[in-house]
């Protein structure tokens, strides 16, 4: 592209106040902010197309989400990241941002995800978790949580756990791949389930959440998340775990 070079932004956010990352007309969200301020950052007569890694929902989270951008060549002393973050931080934060190689793109060139998300298993909140955990305040069976999400690892049909896309039959399989599924403890009472993927679909963590926190609560075993994923289909299956508590870590890519 003449006169037009790829960048790639390593981006962390606080999902809190934003409508998900993709650009939405009228509302705030993520790309929107970012493309704004690259807009101004550059003098650009319109904010500029971005492509992530992988779209979180609104509240949801990021630590590792990765973004390309084409832009027009930039004055040699800019420091792109820098000039953003004053824009845009402390509630989005261009952790870096670099040249892509050639050929790269944040969404078709990933090789996997990892998703965390995090419960706060405790009889009163905590106020400085609240935003960033979910609160559960029933006492937690965690080595049932362990054993069923081992369930999770392979290759399965995760229709069970995720929202169908518009124009896609009851039918047709949400082939995944999951490469680690797991639980551990963080400080005090806070429990982090990790989980990593090439590809994950939409309210999938956060629907295995909320199955693996009612195993926890004496509602289930390993035994039923292997069920739910053979009967593919949401019918019956506890609500999703609340956005807030989960974050895009990491995106994984070819060396």
């Amino acid at each position: 592209m003449s006169g037009r070079r790829r960048w790639r932004l390593l981006v962390a956010y606080d999902g809190s106040g934003f409508r998900g990352f993709a650009p939405q007309e009228g509302l705030t969200t993520v790309a929107g902010s970012l493309a704004q301020a690259l807009a101004t950052v550059t003098r650009a007569d319109e904010p500029p197309t971005l492509v992530c890694a992988g779209r979180t929902d609104a509240g949801v989270h990021a630590r590792g989400q990765v973004v390309h951008v084409d832009l027009p060549e930039l004055e040699p002393n800019l420091d792109l990241a820098r000039a953003l973050n004053r824009l845009l931080a402390p509630t989005v934060v261009v952790r870096s941002a670099t040249h892509a190689a050639d050929g790269f793109d944040a969404r078709r060139s990933a090789t996997a995800r990892h998703y965390r998300y995090l419960v706060h298993n405790a009889p009163v909140p905590d106020p400085l978790l609240a935003p960033l955990a979910w609160h559960v305040a029933d006492p937690l069976d965690v080595r049932a949580m362990v054993a069923a999400a081992d369930a999770l690892v392979g290759e399965h049909d995760f229709r069970g756990f995720c929202r169908r896309a518009p124009g896609t039959g009851a039918t047709a399989p949400i082939i995944r791949v999951v490469t680690a599924a797991g639980w551990s403890k963080g400080p005090s009472t806070l429990l982090r389930f990790d989980i990593r993927a090439g590809s994950f679909c939409h309210q999938m963590v956060r629907s295995v959440v909320g199955c693996l926190v009612a195993v926890g609560r004496g509602r289930g075993n390993a035994a039923t998340l292997v069920e739910r994923l053979r009967a593919g289909t949401r019918a019956g299956a506890p609500s999703p775990a609340p956005p807030h508590g989960l974050c895009l870590e990491s995106v994984s890519y070819p060396t």
